[in-house]
């Protein structure tokens, strides 16, 4: 009998994964001015890339090349090179991931909220091809309020 309730047990958080994985792909495709199929991001972009933008990934803390960087520039999307965010809006959270409190504009980036994990979060995204980059906070420094934790690998840097 426990081989049994093991067995659909898994069989259902299998089918509720890969329902999950289909919405996600459906989500990012829809609005963008970026349209590419999965096959050519998967050609494009790196497997971490791959996984962290177009799957929903996270890099695990402390371990992205930008969680300690402080050269003066520009964030880019690693995907399409849209303009995310300034270093002058970078701060240390202590969260493990690159912390900023302000896009560098109002079409940098697209907020959805994220019911994933059983937790109800805002995801961020590019405006301009709708790859996943993170998630805000509102545990921010002033004068946002707001802590836009993104993971290094979904982000290129342009130095000024």
């Amino acid at each position: 009998m426990k081989f049994i309730t093991y067995i659909v047990v898994t069989i259902a958080i299998v089918w509720f994964s890969s329902c999950q994985a289909q919405d996600k792909k459906e989500e990012n495709n829809n609005q963008y001015e970026i349209q590419k199929s999965e096959a050519q991001w998967k050609k494009e972009l790196t497997q971490e890339e791959y996984h962290v933008l177009r799957e929903k990934g996270t890099e695990r803390a402390f371990t992205g090349k930008f969680n300690d960087f402080k050269k003066d520039g520009v964030f880019t999307c690693a995907a399409c090179g849209n303009e995310l965010f300034s270093s002058e809006t970078k701060y240390n959270s202590g969260s493990g991931w690159p912390s900023f409190y302000q896009p560098v504009g109002k079409k940098a980036i697209d907020e959805k909220e994220d019911r994933s994990l059983g937790m109800v979060r805002t995801e961020v995204l590019c405006a301009k091809c709708g790859g996943h980059l993170g998630h805000v906070f509102e545990d921010g420094p002033q004068p946002t309020g707001l802590r836009y934790c993104i993971n290094s690998v979904a982000m290129d840097f342009k130095e000024e």
